[in-house]
């Protein structure tokens, strides 16, 4: 098995801040999971999460990254890398942010920064899993250069898989 560098748990680009969780995330970090319309975790349970992220990263040397506008300071959302329905040798990408702050190039900036942190760990290739009817996140992907791999069906409709090379 290839050995990989461990992703960098810090990136910056012009207007975001990608860092490690903190337990001050947890409150923020629960709203925006209940922005899915699938009810609000606790406070707690996400503190939980929190902490299975880190160990997770710990053990992986992947990381999904809390996103912080630079000039504002607030928590928008989460970018990284996760095993998910992948591998660690060829993760997927995953992001998440607001919905009051989609439409301002925030997951294309972030995500950027996410692929140039995965092509410097040494590996090939990455994946994303997207619903097909998240025509913004499909955009996103397709702007960074992910291609359409193939469909699958699950519970909760039709996902797109997609991958990109790398570097």
């Amino acid at each position: 098995m290839a050995t990989y560098e461990t992703m960098a748990y810090h990136l910056e680009t012009e207007r975001l801040v990608l860092r490690p969780w903190a337990d001050a995330d947890a409150a923020e970090f629960s709203a925006l999971l209940g922005e899915r319309g699938k009810g609000t975790p606790t406070v707690e349970r996400t503190r939980n999460s929190i902490a299975e992220l880190l160990a997770a990263t710990e053990t992986t040397g992947i990381a999904l990254l809390p996103i912080q506008r630079r000039d504002e300071g607030d928590f928008i959302g989460y970018c990284g890398l996760i095993i998910g329905r992948s591998t660690l040798e060829e993760p997927e990408i995953a992001y998440e942010l607001f919905q009051r702050a989609h439409g301002n190039g925030y997951a294309t900036e972030a995500a950027a920064a996410v692929v140039r942190a995965a092509a410097a760990t040494g590996r090939e290739r990455l994946w994303s899993t997207v619903g097909t009817w998240n025509t913004p996140s499909l955009r996103v992907l397709e702007k960074l250069g992910f291609e359409h791999d193939h469909l699958s069906m699950e519970e909760n409709g039709e996902v797109a898989w997609l991958t990109r090379a790398l570097p």
